[in-house]
């Protein structure tokens, strides 16, 4: 009964539900032990009873949104004109936080707009791509889905480059996997290097004074690119000294160095008193030093088991929609996961990339809950071996049920001549 229970709330793709549910409680372990720095600030238990409320949630939006018919998925993509106005209103109205107009509050409610906003140009990419007939032009796609992308990626860049530079880059490929013309993704090519060679013209010879009036957040850019790969800033020159800039990386690397092979254990880590986010964008250091290079490693391979698997349930979609959805809701998760390890073992400047449901959060851990979904959500229904798998199941534990009902009613009726 219990093994039956479980298996009518938790459908869909096994993999891809055990891999959320060790990500959850690496997250749960990983957040209390990182998070030791904001006790000062509040009660002892807040910071981890707020995560874990989050996560509690998003399995809720888990286990709704894998039960919702995928059809219904494309209203996400409507939600696309919305979204961007609320991203506008950010800018005008919402809180700065280091200089940055990120989160906005409604109705009491605090949340980032553009975690809503990748989700959205995501399903609308994946629903326009679903329209291409075959040896038919796709000159109109593209327009709309480059229209959609410039205005959004656009409105993002100005407070959050590294997420407006990966949004494009995910439908770039999307574009790719998609079939769009070469001659359409050829100019787009063409566009993305030129626009890269005019921002930096514009970042290196543009005073910093008129630039921090257009874009606010360019002088941050240039300073740490100037700052990764400097010499004197490598931990293994003599003359390295931690300062202001590099002082997050370079706790980091010392956290990572820590940890060794099999780490220091769970809360024994010493550089998250020096991390300013070390529950956040370094999280994957924290992890590194208590959980080791084997941790480490682990969290890379789930990240890399889910991508595969995700890649397989689209492979098995006969729907162009949901197969395009799969892969972008795949790609978002992955590639974020992969920019926040990336930036721990600096080998790419920061970015501000939190690690998918395993950073402490709020927006972006909603968000990934309902990108989880959407994949459960096409493996249940639109996975024909899926379906096949699922009614074996019920048949087996119909079976199960009715030899465990004959065996009662076999032992009553001995109990009862006994007597």
């Amino acid at each position: 009964m219990e093994r039956d229970f479980f298996n009518k709330i938790f459908r869909g793709d096994r993999v891809i539900w055990v891999i959320f549910m060790f990500l959850c409680l690496i997250s749960i372990v990983e957040v209390y032990s990182a998070s030791a720095t904001l006790t000062f600030r509040t009660d002892y238990w807040n910071p981890i009873l707020r995560h874990s409320m989050f996560l509690l949630i998003g399995l809720g939006i888990v286990l709704a949104v894998h039960a919702i018919p995928p059809r219904f998925f494309s209203v996400l993509g409507i939600c696309l004109p919305v979204v961007c106005v609320l991203l506008i209103a950010t800018r005008i109205f919402g809180t700065a936080v280091n200089g940055s107009y990120r989160w906005i509050e409604i109705a009491g409610i605090t949340f980032q707009p553009s975690e809503i906003a990748k989700l959205c140009l995501i399903t609308f990419t994946a629903f326009v791509l679903s329209k291409k007939k075959e040896n038919e032009n796709d000159d109109k796609l593209f327009k709309w889905i480059m229209g959609a992308t410039l205005v959004t990626c656009g409105i993002i860049v100005i407070d959050n480059g590294s997420t407006a530079i990966m949004l494009f880059m995910i439908i770039f490929v999307m574009l790719i996997i998609g079939q769009i013309s070469w001659k359409n993704v050829g100019k787009l090519a063409l566009f993305l290097l030129a626009a890269a060679v005019i921002l930096f013209c514009i970042i290196r010879f543009v005073p910093a004074e008129t630039m921090r009036k257009v874009l606010p957040r360019a002088e941050t850019w240039t300073e740490r690119f100037k700052d990764f790969g400097k010499e004197e800033k490598n931990v293994h020159n003599p003359d390295f000294k931690i300062d202001d800039d590099n002082y997050q990386v370079s706790h980091a690397n010392i956290a990572i160095s820590n940890g060794r092979i099999l780490g220091k254990l769970p809360g024994n880590s010493t550089e998250r008193d020096f991390l300013p986010q070390a529950y956040s964008d370094f999280i994957y250091a924290i992890i590194i030093e208590e959980l080791g290079l084997i941790g480490g490693l682990f969290i890379l391979s789930l990240y890399i088991i889910f991508f595969i698997r995700a890649g397989i349930i689209a492979n098995r979609t006969d729907k162009l929609f949901l197969k395009y959805l799969v892969i972008g809701s795949s790609l978002i998760i992955v590639t974020q996961a992969l920019a926040n390890m990336a930036v721990a073992v600096g080998l790419i400047p920061v970015t501000g990339q939190t690690l998918p449901l395993v950073s402490r959060g709020g927006t972006s851990t909603l968000i990934t809950c309902i990108y989880f979904g959407i994949i459960l959500g096409v493996s249940q229904y639109e996975n024909p071996k899926g379906e096949q798998r699922e009614k074996e199941i019920e048949e087996e534990f119909i079976e199960e049920k009715q030899a465990a009902e004959s065996a009662e009613q076999e032992k009553i009726v001995e109990v009862a001549n006994e007597d």
